[in-house]
């Protein structure tokens, strides 16, 4: 097992140790942002370090988001990777990494990356059967195109927010079944969606296409996301084109990236797709993720939603958002959807949890909750199997709900 030079004092099965070491962005007290790795409870500033060791790769971490280190491709992230493990293993390097790390209570995180286009998925298999059943309890769950492509939408770039900043509750027009006409005003059916976000880098050109076998290659790493809901204002927007101000006011993204190869143990089939898709979603370059996520209102644990049973890969997504000829920028993200198991417990909306407000949950202090109050604070961990059966952490995800204004 790869272990961190005795220095470090750091657990060799740490959440965050040298098998994980997730990317962020962090400003220490009076300084720039600048890129960092996490190494245990501290962050290590890559650019600062890589100019120390003379590394003319320092420029790529010396800036405030992690688009310029995307931009340079698969071989630049592994060749950055196995730098930073031997810099961390190795205690000749002590001088080059100990006066570049800071304890994580005395920075501050930013966004990761800039975001460039965000598109959020509609993966799991439970959750749609779920919001069919809620929506359409008299017809099919799924819509017929369900199981022969992943289905999405384009989100909202510029309102993807990092992970602790707050949530205005969104404003809108919304109509009840029984109300005579729509009303404006704040939304009173406001979601959570615990989901994964992917990373992507490099380029592609309009016109071009990426394959399920070459979307690793574009694969940089995964975050947790939590694509807050407003559902009234959903329901009365969605016919016919779909998501739109019930979604786009704000989503949340983790402030740690953990790279795909950090996740190589954590790496499983998908559970089978049935009927077979189309020949440009089949390839050898399939797979899901035994990624377990845990939610939180007010420090109550309401959910345990597994990405394990996802039924599309995250390659397949990939694949199925260029097969257009629609580009990839550095910066990319998409998301997987809501993440919801087979059990009542493991649904990842409040939406499958209350049954559409019909079924409220009760927090440790005794309120219920049908969906999200002002001040209501939710918290999304997540962690992953290891090498040699520890686990890696992906951190969290945060946001507390402010009045609307």
């Amino acid at each position: 097992m790869t272990v961190a030079a005795d220095w470090l004092q750091l657990p060799s099965d740490h959440l965050f140790g040298v098998s994980n070491l997730p990317y962020g962005v962090f400003s220490p007290r009076d300084g720039e942002a600048r890129v960092g790795c996490r190494v245990g409870d501290r962050v290590l500033d890559l650019g600062a370090a890589a100019e120390a060791a003379g590394m003319e790769s320092a420029l790529v971490w010396q800036t405030g988001t992690l688009n310029a280190f995307l931009a340079e491709g698969r071989s630049a992230w592994a060749a950055g990777r196995a730098w930073i493990v031997e810099m961390l293993t190795n205690d000749t390097r002590r001088d080059c990494v100990e006066p570049f790390l800071y304890d994580l209570d005395a920075v501050t995180l930013h966004l990761p990356f800039e975001v460039a286009d965000y598109v959020d998925f509609y993966a799991s298999e439970q959750h749609a059967t779920n919001v069919g059943s809620i929506f359409r309890p008299d017809g099919d769950a799924l819509t017929p195109n369900w199981k022969h492509l992943p289905i999405g939408y384009h989100g909202r770039a510029g309102t993807v927010v990092v992970s602790g900043t707050d949530i205005v509750r969104p404003t809108g027009q919304r109509k009840g079944p029984q109300d005579p006409a729509p009303v404006f005003g704040p939304s009173v059916r406001l979601d959570i969606e615990a989901e994964l976000g992917f990373v992507v880098g490099d380029s592609t050109q309009v016109g071009t296409r990426v394959g399920v076998d070459q979307a690793e290659d574009h694969l940089f790493g995964v975050t947790l996301f939590n694509d807050w809901s407003a559902r009234d204002i959903q329901a009365w927007e969605y016919v016919p084109l779909g998501p739109f101000l019930g979604k786009s006011f704000a989503s949340s993204v983790g402030a740690w990236v953990v790279p795909m190869e950090a996740l190589a143990a954590a790496r499983v089939d998908l559970p089978g797709q049935d009927p077979q898709p189309l020949d440009y979603l089949r390839g050898s370059a399939l797979f899901g993720l035994d990624i377990s996520l845990e939610v939180a209102i007010n420090g109550t644990v309401v959910s345990r939603p597994p990405y394990l049973d996802m039924y599309w890969s995250p390659t397949q997504m990939l694949a199925h958002l260029t097969v257009n000829g629609a580009s990839l920028r550095p910066g990319d993200l998409f998301a997987s959807g809501t993440i919801s198991g087979d059990d009542k417990g493991e649904r990842g909306s409040l939406l499958e949890l209350t049954w559409a407000g019909k079924e409220p949950i009760t927090l440790g202090d005794g309120t219920t909750r049908a969906f999200l109050e002002d001040g209501d604070t939710v918290t999304i961990t997540g962690t992953a199997p290891g090498p040699h059966g520890t686990r890696i952490g992906l951190g969290e995800v945060t946001g507390t709900i402010l009045s609307a204004r």
